[in-house]
This record gives structure tokens, sequence and C-alpha cells, in this order.
């Protein structure tokens, strides 16, 4: 390889590290996005955000991401690290809690006793998504990583940088949690 190639390749503006990183933002963006909404607890200004400043830093190390392999495990990683970030910013402010109301009716919760399945459907995926949304920025990261990804328990451990028993830790509390905001927000009155 001559010096011009190697300086070529340094160059993030080469053509050829342009269009690697273009293709992998064009094949990966839909699940990157849906990750991040995730890990932001459904909030898609915050979500398109939280990517847009990953995939701002991964072009700029997109060369040594690229030699290491395959860049979605990275960038995911990223994803992840920025979103407990981002969490541990937020701690000063506090944040608005969600309404417990149907919008269109003002009556507590979505689906009604006459209701369709597909309504029902609906509002049990909304009550999840706040449940969610009211975790701890690690505890819905490893749900994310284990539940959403479908990482194992040692694939979630590397992309958190921690050791596989926090990471049971860590999904059991975050189960436990998830089980009593949905018994309390579902009007079951389920305690746990």
């Amino acid at each position: 390889m001559s010096v011009s190639d190697r300086l070529r390749d340094r160059d993030l503006t080469s053509p050829a590290c342009r269009d690697s990183f273009e293709q992998f933002v064009e094949g990966s963006s839909s699940r990157l996005l849906t990750l991040a909404m995730l890990l932001t607890g459904h909030n898609r200004p915050e979500a398109e955000d939280l990517l847009q400043t990953v995939l701002e830093r991964a072009y700029r190390r997109w060369r040594r991401i690229c030699r290491a392999g395959d860049p979605a495990p990275y960038v995911r990683r990223m994803l992840v690290n920025a979103a407990v970030d981002r969490r541990r910013l937020l701690r000063r402010r506090p944040e608005q809690p969600l309404a417990d109301t149907d919008d269109r009716t003002g009556a507590p919760g979505v689906a009604g006793a006459a209701a369709s399945d597909q309504a029902a459907a609906i509002a049990n995926k909304e009550l999840l998504w706040r449940a969610l949304a009211q975790l701890p920025a690690g505890q819905r990261a490893v749900l994310v990583l284990r539940y959403y990804e479908d990482l194992s328990e040692a694939q979630t451990a590397a992309v958190l940088g921690c050791s596989v028993g926090s990471v049971k830790t860590q999904a059991s509390r975050a189960l436990k949690k998830m089980r009593g905001i949905v018994g309390q927000q579902g009007g079951t009155g389920g305690d746990g």
C-alpha cells in the first residue's frame, strides 16, 4: 500500500469510507431508531436527537469502528451508553408525569369494557411503554437489550460493560418494578 493510499484511508471524506457509513445508516437506521425510542421511553424527539448524536460520533470514528469488524454492535453500544449518560444529565431536571387518562374521553385507562381486542392490545402496549419509561436508564437498557434486541445475558453484559450477574440483577429488579407499575396503572391494584 502506498503512502497516498494510507493517507486516503485516514480521510473520513474519502468516497469508500463515506459510502460505507452511508450504507450502514441506510441499512440500520430504522432498527437503531426503534432501539433509541425504547431507550428514551418512547419519546420520538429525544430518540431522534440521541440517534443523531450517536451517528455523528460514529461517523467521526468510522474508520476505527470498521476495522473492528461488524459496526452494528459497536454503534448499538454507543447508543446505549449515550442514553444512560443522557439520563444521568437529566436527573437534575424533573420529568413531567404521564397522564393516566384517555385524551378523547377523559376516562381512566384507554380500553373500556366494550373495546375491541385491537383496542385492548393498543392499550396494553401503551401501558408497557409507560412502565418502561418509568424505569431507571440502566434497568431500561437491560430490558431493551435482553428482550427487544434478543441478546443473551453475556452479550448484554458485554454491551453494557458489566458482569452477567449485574445483568441478571438489573433484569429481575426491572421486571419486578414493571409488574408493579402495570398493576397500578392497569387498575388491577397489584402490588408487585
